[in-house]
């Protein structure tokens, strides 16, 4: 365990020391603060939120919606991408730049090194979603002020149950990118081309919501890794709607486990040639 952690430690000073993982932080992070200032700008000018996604009409009467909000946005392209970035980088990224035979002489196990790899993506990704969530609520409630929400339900929550339920919404949307990372991880198992991880692995993704907006395939839809990613709305309703939240972390549990495995088939039998 103790080597498991020093190996882990390592992969985070690694991701986190990348330059383009830093920017990519700060964009995710940029996209709250926009939605909050338009927002701010269009209640000034008279403008009107009504009919735009979930939770924008309710960011005006309390500003922790716009972690809500934002993540509404982000969960279908940029979080993805982000994930599909760094995933990238794992094994793919390291085989281009020579040093995964390097690690892998140490010596140390490909099922540990997978292991410490889907660890570090999985800390990776629920760190995007917390910057998100965490910058989307501060920014919005310094600009319009927090109190009493107003769930879906119609129903009214006081402040620490709106900020818990946000809490369950980010670590909802992370398991979301926990498959994400999952199927980026074994798309890197297969080529030495980190941006055609990130071309693949968004492919996918646009490919799901495609096909998750298309009701000939409804048969489709529940087994679709996107298809319940929005329902980290129904946590806003009074009660939650439970049911749709386990089916949820049930799909993207499957995603995980069906493409780790994948990977273990894929790098456990590959030969590391650079």
């Amino acid at each position: 365990m103790a080597s498991f952690l020093r190996a882990l430690r390592s992969e985070l000073r690694l991701i986190a020391g990348r330059r383009r993982n830093q920017v990519g932080l700060l964009v995710l992070m940029s996209l709250p603060v926009l939605i909050a200032i338009a927002t701010k700008e269009s209640t000034r000018h008279g403008g009107d939120n009504r009919g735009g996604p979930d939770f924008f009409d309710q960011i005006t009467s309390n500003g922790l919606f716009v972690a809500l909000a934002a993540l509404g946005v982000e969960i279908g392209l940029f979080l993805p991408m982000a994930l599909a970035l760094i995933s990238g980088d794992a094994i793919a990224g390291e085989a281009q730049t020579g040093t995964l035979r390097y690690v892998l002489t140490v010596p140390v196990g490909r099922v540990r090194l997978l292991a410490v790899k889907y660890a570090a993506l999985l800390l990776a990704g629920l760190l995007a979603c917390a910057a998100v969530a965490f910058t989307g609520g501060v920014v919005g409630a310094a600009l319009f002020g927090t109190g009493s929400a107003t769930t879906l339900s119609g129903s009214q929550i006081g402040v620490g149950a709106t900020v818990w339920r946000i809490l369950l919404a980010t670590l909802y949307v992370a398991a979301g990118m926990a498959a994400v990372a999952a199927i980026g991880l074994f798309l890197s198992t297969l080529t030495e081309q980190p941006i055609a991880v990130v071309v693949m692995v968004m492919v996918v993704i646009a490919g799901s919501w495609i096909l998750d907006a298309i009701p000939q395939v409804a048969w489709l839809h529940p087994w679709l890794v996107v298809d319940r990613w929005p329902a980290f709305a129904d946590l806003m309703r009074d009660p939650p709607r439970w049911g749709t939240i386990r089916a949820g972390l049930g799909v993207d549990a499957a995603y995980a486990v069906v493409f780790l495995l994948a990977a273990w088939a894929r790098f456990t039998s590959k030969d590391i040639t650079s």
